[in-house]
């Protein structure tokens, strides 16, 4: 629950822009509306109990009987009156404590406008339109309020996410090769860290490989973590060969009985053939050390770049056999909905998403804790 708070306080850019625009929406076109009430009877007499054959029929009972009058009457105030405008305005105002809200009846217009808010929030147009669809289906025609829209809409995205909600599976085999993709700036080296830092807070011994040798800036601030952690960062000097570095750490990573090694690697794009040949050269190398690594192919998407994710993952999986994802920086955007498009579209697990700087602002992706986060609604 901490988690969702943070979740939901940082996803506000998301959530407020998906809020406002479906207050809008139902706001055009709707009409004011008493809410449904729970079932409260009006006040009435105790009930009467029913004759049951062969039992006598029971004395009638009166119904709130007024007092005998005495011979010598006393004055008795008699119960007040309500006035009737009094009860006129009672009725409309406060029966029950009921509330009016606006609503607005779920037609071809309004889907369409839904349909335009799901895309402006990045969750692209396949998608919007089977959310939108799911949405209407035994529905259509029903006046409907902003709240239950908000709803529907989260559970819709809840669906969608549920399939690939999977945490990053932990093997017997050690030690476990997690290879980390991604372009420079996603927040890639961070992730490391941080996944690191967690692994060996739940008691896994944990080495990681700096093998993005042509930035010296990820190199330094994975040593950075690895202090923090606890955990050893092996390095090779700037310009080195990223496949040698990551040979000499799975070779130490097994004499040492690590239970993970995750390797950083470069994320140039400008130049996808040498890309390309680097990550293959590096797998083919920890390979004659241990045929089945890597195990996990990890790419590591940034949320603010929208739509771009989506051709982020068609690239790496041409480069490498990407086996799920990590989502950061999902608080500095309003393109929150890009993280549904990828499951949608792709179908690969997410292992994690990312709202902050900080260690415990990296963790399992819940898709329920996801979806009411981004719609605005409270978890429960």
């Amino acid at each position: 629950m901490a988690f969702f708070s943070k979740l939901k306080d940082k996803l506000f850019k998301s959530s407020s822009r998906l809020e406002e625009g479906l207050e809008a929406i139902v706001e055009d076109g709707g009409e004011e509306t008493t809410a449904p009430d729970p079932v409260i009877p009006e006040p009435k007499p105790e009930p009467q109990p029913v004759p049951e054959v062969p039992e006598p029929a029971p004395v009638p009972q009166p119904v709130e009987p007024p007092a005998p009058i005495p011979a010598d009457p006393t004055p008795v105030a008699p119960p007040p009156e309500i006035p009737e405008s009094k009860g006129i305005l009672n009725r409309l105002f406060n029966r029950g404590g009921t509330t009016t809200e606006i609503r607005r009846t779920l037609d071809d217009d309004m889907l369409e406008q839904l349909e335009e808010l799901l895309i402006a929030s990045d969750m692209g147009v396949d998608t919007a339109l089977r959310v939108t669809s799911n949405m209407a289906e035994g529905r259509f025609g029903r006046k409907l309020s902003t709240r239950e829209i908000k709803q529907l809409l989260a559970q819709e995205v809840a669906r969608v996410m549920e399939p690939v909600a999977k945490p990053l599976p932990i093997y017997p085999k050690r030690p476990q090769v997690v290879l980390v993709v991604g372009v420079n700036g996603s927040g890639k080296t961070t992730t490391i860290g941080k996944l690191a830092s967690q692994f060996k807070e739940a008691g896994k011994k944990v080495v990681i490989a700096a093998g993005d040798t042509f930035r010296a800036a990820a190199v330094e601030q994975l040593q950075v973590w690895g202090d923090r952690a606890g955990v050893p960062v092996l390095t090779a000097p700037e310009g080195s060969d990223p496949a040698s570095l990551a040979f000499d750490a799975l070779t130490r990573a097994q004499a040492e009985g690590a239970d993970l090694l995750m390797i950083d690697t470069a994320g140039r794009l400008q130049n996808r053939a040498d890309l390309m040949e680097e990550l293959a050269k590096i797998v083919r190398v920890i390979r004659k050390v241990d045929d089945t690594a890597p195990h996990n192919t990890l790419l590591v998407l940034d949320a603010t770049t929208g739509q771009n994710a989506l051709s982020q993952v068609e690239t790496f999986r041409k480069l490498a056999d990407v086996s799920g994802l990590v989502m950061t920086k999902l608080d500095g955007t309003a393109k929150g909905g890009v993280l549904v498009a990828l499951a949608d579209k792709f179908g690969l697990p997410i292992h994690a998403i990312g709202v902050g700087e900080q260690i415990d602002d990296l963790a399992p992706f819940d898709p329920e804790e996801f979806a009411a986060a981004l719609t605005g609604l409270d978890k429960g």
